[in-house]
């Protein structure tokens, strides 16, 4: 058989090569639409030819076109740090978020770039957790944390640790969804007292959000310090923001407190809502006159405090023995079984409720216990001595400024003895949002026309106490 005319071969070829190169066109057209979500790398660093993919051993899921963009997006955006002159070939680098982020320093050039992980996975990953990194202190140039801190659940240690490795003039980079609020930022900060932040910037994450990078700097020395935070006690633009956005003061005195005051708590406005509270090192709530477990531990904070998915560790102080023997059930609740006061000594310890009605208050577990300090008219006949406890100094001496506290205070007219000893101490820079029931000669539900005898103190003094507080910073509610 003859065979086939060249010319039908060649159109056959030509077709082929037609096919091919318009395949190629298509496959060229969605890299660069992929490619389109992420920053450019800058043209003077890819001059450089630092990619050196060749040389790192990888598995096939790094070749997967989500690693590749993730590899891309971090070498962007690392690659203005080496043109910023803050990491270079030669820096020792650890990424604590992804193994993504290593590899895209081992492209840029960064030879000595790894990142950590719970398993080890030589050469790009070594093996360590947030409390503790395989790194001797002042070792490493360069701490990428990528989104680490965000998804850390113990944030403060990660960043002790980030801190303990990091050289004196070495350069950490934090990218964090939190930090956008002032509150939120002044937290982290808190976190890292030996580094100072040099930049704050707005980015786009790879998947669209936008996120802030953060470069702290580590410094030569930690600045000095002081265990007593009375020196360091000053208003922070960080809450009087907060405070600017918090409902309003009652400033006329209710005629029916107790309908205008419960009706006040749909108008809170609770920190939470307002502020991001991730970067915290624990996270406290204190009771103050905490009478029984459902008073308001298990009614209100438990139940309906917005605590960001955090878990609170929470402390009750009531004085009343009454209550003191169903906190032994109650799992996460610390029990002091003292009177909150302004100093260490024994106080008598009285039981009452509204005229006519103390042992029915007492029987549902909403009796109302008052200290007596010095002598005083006397509201019932049941008294007793307890001991009391200086309550700023307990407080300073359990929580830090890296701490969030949330205190409710219902001390049946002794919060105008202890809300000064806080500000004495310095110990009110550490309440973050305080719930105060203050107490005076409000007028009573049983007798119309009549104040009530058990408070000597005015609806204006109130005012004034809670306007203290708020002047200093403190987001104060009243409550009830």
């Amino acid at each position: 058989m003859d065979p086939p005319p060249r010319r039908c071969t060649l159109l056959t070829r030509a077709l082929l090569l037609a096919v091919a190169a318009l395949a190629l066109r298509l496959l060229y057209g969605a890299f660069l639409a992929g490619m389109a979500l992420y920053p450019p790398v800058p043209a003077a660093v890819l001059g450089r030819k630092t990619y050196v993919q060749a040389s790192v051993a990888s598995p096939d899921a790094w070749r997967t076109r989500h690693w590749r963009n993730a590899v891309d997006y971090h070498a962007a955006l690392l690659a203005a740090h080496i043109a910023d002159g803050i990491l270079a070939s030669t820096s020792r680098a650890v990424c604590l978020g992804t193994v993504q982020e290593a590899l895209a320093l081992r492209e840029l050039g960064v030879s000595a770039a790894v990142a950590v992980a719970k398993k080890r996975s030589p050469p790009l990953v070594v093996a360590g957790d947030d409390r503790r990194l395989p790194f001797q202190p002042s070792s490493v140039d360069f701490v990428f944390a990528g989104r680490a801190l965000d998804s850390s659940k113990r944030p403060s240690d990660l960043a002790a640790e980030a801190s303990r490795i990091l050289k004196p003039e070495g350069h950490l980079v934090v990218l964090t969804s939190s930090a956008g609020d002032a509150y939120s930022l002044r937290a982290l900060q808190a976190l890292l007292p030996s580094l100072r932040l040099v930049r704050s910037r707005k980015i786009n994450g790879p998947d669209t959000a936008t996120l802030r990078e953060l470069v702290f700097q580590k410094l030569h020395a930690t600045p000095a310090s002081t265990d007593d935070p009375v020196t360091n006690c000053t208003i922070g633009n960080h809450k009087l923001q907060l405070l600017a956005d918090v409902e309003p003061l009652i400033q006329v005195e209710p005629l029916k407190p107790w309908i205008t005051l419960k009706r006040n708590i749909k108008n809170i406005k609770y920190l939470p809502t307002l502020a991001d509270i991730s970067f915290k090192r624990h996270y406290v709530y204190v009771d103050i006159g905490a009478r029984s477990y459902g008073s308001s531990i298990g009614s209100w904070f438990r139940k309906q405090y917005p605590k960001q998915n955090h878990t609170f560790q929470v402390f009750a102080i009531e004085a009343d023995p009454a209550f003191h023997t169903e906190y032994a059930a109650k799992k996460g609740v610390t029990l002091i079984p003292y009177a909150a006061w302004v100093k260490n000594e024994t106080l008598k310890f009285e039981i009452n409720g509204d005229p006519g009605k103390e042992d029915e208050a007492k029987a549902n577990g909403r009796g109302m216990g008052r200290i007596r300090p010095m002598a005083g008219n006397k509201m019932s006949s049941e008294v007793r001595s307890v001991p009391a406890f200086d309550f700023a100094e307990w407080l300073k001496r359990t929580v830090s400024e890296q701490d969030y506290v949330v205190m409710k205070m219902d001390v049946e007219g002794t919060e105008f003895d202890l809300i000064p000893r806080l500000f004495d101490t310095g110990a009110i820079c550490l309440i973050d949002e305080l719930f105060l029931e203050c107490h005076y000669n409000r007028w009573q539900k049983c007798c119309p026309g009549e104040r009530s005898p058990k408070y000597q103190n005015t609806y204006d003094e109130c005012l004034e106490l809670f306007s203290s507080l708020r002047e200093s910073g403190v987001l104060v509610h009243q409550w009830w």
